[in-house]
């Protein structure tokens, strides 16, 4: 499979919503999706990035439709008053593209609700936001959701007993936090087929690219940061390569209901976007379940 911004087909009258999209993956995926003539919401937290970010793309892309709309994942009842705030200006949502994450804190945070800020940022409120947003995406004709997952979930385990992290280990909360998007994406596919949603739900993964993810994370320390900028040199891709799977699961004909999408070179670090592997343990049945009713539960979101 070859998948190229060039490929993305025409994306006009549709209606799209990413996160994180002040910078890194989320500002190219909307970049790409305003250029194929998408309406995009950019949600981020930070008020001046996001609106610096939109200027850009409608710099960029004269026609483009494009506007910023701040959301705090790290609160739910940001969440919800976003989430509230697009339904009352849109009747329904075509591509919502769940992108925005933190890497390996190097200390315990929490979030705004008392949650390890990994666990609840990358994970929680997202699940959180698309429960919200259900009734907007199942008014569309063919809604697709996005769960931007990463090869650290293949060493992630869900800690049922401590998923707050209280005996925090920064990688190990980033893992679980990405191997939970993951374990989402595919219980959706499975809800949504249970229950008739018609959503094309699926995650995806941008190998190892250049972001911010580095600098907001284990590249606070400078000489983490010049390694991994050496890796990514020889190793890895730029951030406009590492949306190409996103924009495939988010666009492209061959995207398959309940499928995950990453680069597939070397180690899938890089290269052209396809099929990428799916660990077991984001393939067992009882641990969604079990997540998505415990996810609920901390979400506020059983009855919607």
């Amino acid at each position: 499979m070859t998948f190229t911004v060039a490929d993305i087909p025409p994306q006009e009258g549709k209606l799209a919503i990413v996160t994180g999209a002040n910078s890194g993956l989320g500002y190219d995926t909307a970049l790409e999706l305003a250029r194929a003539g998408a309406e995009v919401i950019l949600a981020a937290r930070n008020e001046a990035k996001g609106l610096t970010a939109a200027a850009s793309i409608a710099a960029k892309i004269p026609s483009a439709k494009v506007s910023f709309e701040w959301l705090d994942l790290a609160s739910l009842a940001s969440v919800a008053s976003f989430a509230a705030r697009i339904a009352e200006t849109h009747a329904r949502l075509d591509i919502l593209v769940n992108n925005a994450g933190l890497m390996a804190l190097p200390k315990r945070l929490t979030t705004e609700d008392g949650f390890e800020m990994q666990f609840g940022v990358n994970y929680l409120g997202h699940f959180a936001l698309t429960a919200h947003l259900l009734p907007l995406l199942r008014n569309a004709p063919a809604p697709r959701t996005v769960q931007l997952s990463s090869i650290a979930h293949r060493s992630g385990q869900i800690d049922f007993a401590d998923l707050q992290g209280t005996k925090y280990k920064p990688w190990k909360a980033y893992g679980q936090s990405k191997l939970a998007m993951l374990i989402f994406a595919l219980e959706l596919q499975r809800r949504s087929d249970a229950n008739g949603w018609n959503i094309l739900s699926t995650g995806a993964h941008p190998g190892f690219a250049k972001t911010e993810l580095i600098a907001n994370g284990p590249g606070s320390n400078w000489l983490v940061e010049v390694g991994s900028n050496l890796f990514i040199s020889l190793l890895g891709q730029s951030s406009a390569a590492g949306t190409l799977p996103t924009l495939l699961a988010a666009t492209s004909p061959q995207a398959k209901p309940g499928a995950y999408y990453g680069p597939t070179g070397f180690k899938e670090m890089k290269g052209p976007a396809g099929i990428a592997e799916i660990k077991p343990q984001a393939l067992d049945l009882n641990t969604a379940k079990k997540l998505w009713e415990v996810s609920e539960e901390l979400a506020g979101t059983r009855d919607e």
